[in-house]
C-alpha cells in the first residue's frame, strides 16, 4: 500500500471513529455505513492499536469514549471539517461563493445591519453565522472565520483591513439639561448623574474625556449596553458617553444634543481581522471586500 493510500485509508478510518463515538454503537454504525459491526469493531481496534491508546471503554449494552478518546474526537471532528471546507472550496472555484462563514461583531449590532442584509441579498449561497459580542474571542482557536474589533490591535499575525472610524460623543436629553444644566468641564461633569459603560472582559469603566479614572468611581448608573444607555439618555436619566453611529438618529431628531465637543476629538478604528492563508476561501474574500466597500471611509462623528 502507498503512503497516498495509508493516508486516504485513516481517513476514513477517522470518519468511522467519529461515527461510532456520535451513534455510541459499532452496529448503529455499521447500519449506516453498509457494513457488519464485527467490520466496524475491527476497524476501530486496529486504529486503537496503532495509536497505542484505548478510545472506547466497552461493555454489552454501552459504548463510552475515554479520557484518550475524547481528546482524539476533538482533533479528529477538526480534520473532517478541514477535510469538508477545502472541498467546498475547490467546489466553488468554478462558481458562484456558498458554504457557511462565522463571524464574531461587537455587540451594538445597528452599524452592521445594512451591511449584512445587503450582503445576504448579494450572496445568497452563502450561509452567516454571526456571534454579536464584546467578547476577546481567539479567532483561530474559537473556531472563527473573521472578527470586527475596535481600536488598537496588537501584532497577532492576523490580516486586516481598516472598516470605518468613529467618535465618541458625551450626550443628554435637551429636558434633562434644562433641568441640571450645561456641564463647561470636567469638574462639572463630576457633579452631573452619569450612565457609564463596563468592560465585560476586565470590569473597568469605560474612560470619559476630561475626567480620570479615580473620578469614574462616582455614583451613576454602570451597564455593558449600548441600547440601554442611548434610551436612558433620551429619557433624560443623565450624560452618556456614547459611540456617534449609535446616537445619529438621537441627534439628528433633536432628542439628544452632543456636549463638550471640542474634548470628543479622539478617533477610533473598525477593523476586520482574519487568519493569515495562502489560499482565502472565496466566500470570505467577497465578504471582506464588501464589509470594507460598504463601511470603508465612513467617519461616524463628523471627522475626516
Amino acid at each position: 500500500m502507498s503512503l497516498m493510500e495509508k493516508r486516504m485509508d485513516s481517513l476514513g478510518g477517522i470518519a468511522m471513529f467519529v461515527q461510532v463515538a456520535d451513534s455510541g454503537s459499532f452496529s448503529a454504525t455499521g447500519r449506516l455505513l453498509g457494513l457488519s459491526s464485527s467490520a466496524v469493531g475491527k476497524s476501530v481496534a486496529r486504529m486503537e492499536a496503532r495509536l497505542g491508546a484505548r478510545l472506547f471503554q466497552r461493555s454489552t449494552r454501552h459504548l463510552a469514549l475515554t479520557a484518550e478518546g475524547e481528546k482524539f474526537l476533538q482533533r479528529c471532528k477538526r480534520i473532517l471539517a478541514e477535510v469538508e471546507a477545502a472541498e467546498r472550496e475547490l467546489g466553488e472555484s468554478g462558481g458562484a461563493p456558498s458554504g457557511r462563514l462565522r463571524i464574531s461583531l461587537p455587540r451594538y449590532s445597528g452599524l452592521f445591519e445594512p451591511a449584512i442584509a445587503a450582503f445576504m441579498q448579494a450572496y445568497p449561497a452563502i450561509e452567516l453565522d454571526l456571534d454579536f459580542s464584546d467578547a476577546m474571542v481567539n479567532i483561530v482557536s474559537d473556531g472563527f472565520d473573521a472578527a470586527v474589533r475596535t481600536g488598537e490591535l496588537a501584532d497577532s499575525g492576523l490580516m486586516r483591513r481598516k472598516l470605518c472610524t468613529f467618535r465618541r460623543l458625551l450626550v443628554a436629553s435637551p429636558a434633562y439639561l434644562a433641568r441640571h444644566g450645561l456641564p463647561a468641564d470636567g469638574a462639572a461633569l463630576l457633579r452631573h448623574q452619569r450612565l457609564h459603560y463596563r468592560f465585560p472582559a476586565t470590569g473597568r469603566l469605560e474612560q470619559w474625556p476630561l475626567m480620570d479614572e479615580s473620578a469614574q468611581a462616582a455614583p451613576g448608573m454602570v451597564c455593558n449596553s449600548v441600547e440601554m444607555r442611548v434610551f436612558l439618555a433620551v429619557q433624560g436619566q443623565g450624560i452618556a458617553y456614547l459611540p456617534a453611529f449609535a446616537v445619529q438618529r438621537e441627534l439628528a431628531a433633536g432628542q439628544l444634543v452632543s456636549l463638550l465637543d471640542a474634548h470628543t476629538q479622539a478617533v477610533t478604528a473598525f477593523w476586520l481581522l482574519w487568519p493569515a492563508s495562502r489560499h482565502l476561501p472565496p466566500r470570505l474574500r467577497v465578504f471582506i471586500d464588501f464589509l470594507v466597500e460598504q463601511l470603508h471611509e465612513h467617519a461616524f462623528g463628523g471627522l475626516p
